[in-house]
């Protein structure tokens, strides 16, 4: 028995079936690009052995534990940490049985082509994980993690990975990344510059975080210039690691283009943590033009990640910390949000800006038309809440006819679930060759033409604009 259809996401006339599961056939092995994600530099470092199922697939996983939570379970129960060091449920098994017995609540849901991938794919289940085949299958995958082709590395090996990018801050000392360059290992594992919490006056602890930068740059962070200089420095550091982009997540999109006294007057209200809302926000918009003018010295790919309202709940927040499933969706402005920045770099070939949206909305009326004319400007594939095979149909449908195939930037998975990124880059596969059968059957797009865009979806497109 398995639990996945072998033709599961491809359209049901068999016409376009046929041709959807051919185009995919010709995709399916190519390595995998993963240029934007979360997983944890230290697991490729240290090589060490996965805990137990419920730390791989459930505790880590906000996907997971947003879900379960919906439905009145505890954090606490699902072993979440919390920020005071109280009482968290620390029986791995317990947890597993908890999530077993509610895996009815993922049903058509992208969590659960996930996650039913990884236990077929990874770890051989052949059963459906529920209160019944709960501790049969948490057996069956803690037999295999205690094996060294189940060590992160073999993994990463084995899911045919070409380079993978994580997302650090730019505080961050990356001892994890020096200690994979320093081990040998053949793995391309890279980092990202992630500023947010020495760019945003809002981010807790922004004076603070600001001196530290000072301190790992040895500039003096007091001042407009200096400050400046100790971004250029760290971004040259996050280079030595093999860094190609940075990566933003601003409440908004957007973006200004002060002049120099102004921004440093902010700058300097920042520090002293007075900025009004609106400064900071005008700030972090600033901020991102700075970031940019950067990329124009020393070519990183600037991704923005806006619309997020972070946080959502107070108590869960203080109990809990960031990145607990409270994040929700807000409406995106691009059209005028964008316009300081694109006016400052937009027509430079040596900038590459990736935006993203939680907006949907915004794809036809704003992203698709930006990204089809301005040079600079390329479109993120469906992200977060949207990275489902309808999202990803959804994005196909909306952006195409303006921006074309190659103002996007093909896939990437975005991810803290490791075992996730196969089945990911699995599903957008297969979404995009459907699309592609139904262009192809509709007169629209030749088969040669198919097959080259099939392969630059899955692989090329990725590789080129993150410069991987």
């Amino acid at each position: 028995m398995t639990q996945l259809h072998p033709d599961r996401l491809f359209p049901v006339e068999p016409k376009l079936r046929k041709l959807a599961r051919t185009l995919y056939d010709e995709v399916r092995d190519l390595p995998i690009i993963s240029p934007h994600g979360h997983t944890d530099p230290r697991w490729f470092a240290e090589n060490k052995a996965f805990a137990n199922p419920s730390e791989l697939f459930v505790t880590p996983d906000h996907y997971v534990f947003r879900m379960l939570h919906s439905q009145g379970i505890a954090l606490e129960d699902l072993g979440v940490p919390r920020v005071d060091g109280g009482a968290v449920e620390q029986d791995p098994r317990k947890i597993w049985r908890l999530f077993a017995d509610n895996y009815h609540l993922f049903r058509a849901t992208p969590s659960r082509i996930w996650i039913d991938h990884a236990l077929q794919e990874v770890f051989g289940v052949t059963q459906r994980l529920s209160a019944t085949t709960a501790d049969e299958i948490y057996d069956q995958i803690d037999d295999c993690l205690a094996q060294e082709t189940y060590r992160p590395r073999a993994l990463f090996e084995r899911f045919n990975i070409e380079a993978l990018s994580t997302t650090d801050s730019a505080i961050d000392d990356l001892r994890w990344h020096r200690m994979i360059r320093e081990s040998g290992w053949s793995g391309r594992v890279v980092t990202a510059y992630r500023p947010d919490a020495v760019i945003d006056p809002e981010f807790e602890g922004f004076a603070d975080n600001v001196a530290t930068m000072g301190e790992l740059a040895g500039e003096d962070t007091t001042t407009w210039a200096g400050y400046l200089a100790a971004h250029r420095n760290r971004r040259a550091f996050f280079k030595e690691f093999g860094a190609t982009s940075t990566d933003h997540g601003h409440p908004t999109a957007r973006t200004e283009d002060l002049p120099q006294e102004a921004a440093a007057a902010l700058f300097d209200k920042a520090l002293r943590r007075a900025c009004t809302r609106e400064e900071a926000d005008a700030f972090r918009g600033h901020m991102l033009t700075e970031m940019a003018r950067m990329s124009l010295d020393d070519g990183l790919v600037l991704q923005i990640h806006p619309g997020s309202y972070r946080n959502h709940s107070g108590p869960i927040m203080e109990r809990f910390g960031r990145d607990k499933g409270y994040d929700i969706p807000t409406r995106t402005d691009y059209v005028h949000a964008l316009r300081p920045l694109l006016n400052a770099v937009g027509q430079h070939p040596r900038v590459t800006i990736i935006v993203f949206t939680l907006d949907e909305t915004a794809f036809a009326r704003e992203l698709a038309p930006l990204a089809g004319v301005y040079p600079a400007l390329k479109l993120g594939p469906p992200w977060w809440f949207h990275d489902s095979a309808e999202g990803m149909r959804r994005f196909r449908e909306t952006v195409t006819e303006t921006a074309g195939f190659y103002n996007t930037v093909g896939f990437n998975d975005d991810t803290r679930a490791f075992c996730s990124i196969p089945a990911r880059h699995d599903v957008a596969r297969r979404v995009d060759c459907s699309f592609l059968a139904t262009l192809v059957e509709t007169g629209r797009l030749d088969r040669d033409e198919a097959n080259e865009v099939a392969h630059d979806l899955s692989y090329g497109l990725a590789k080129t604009a993150y410069k991987l």
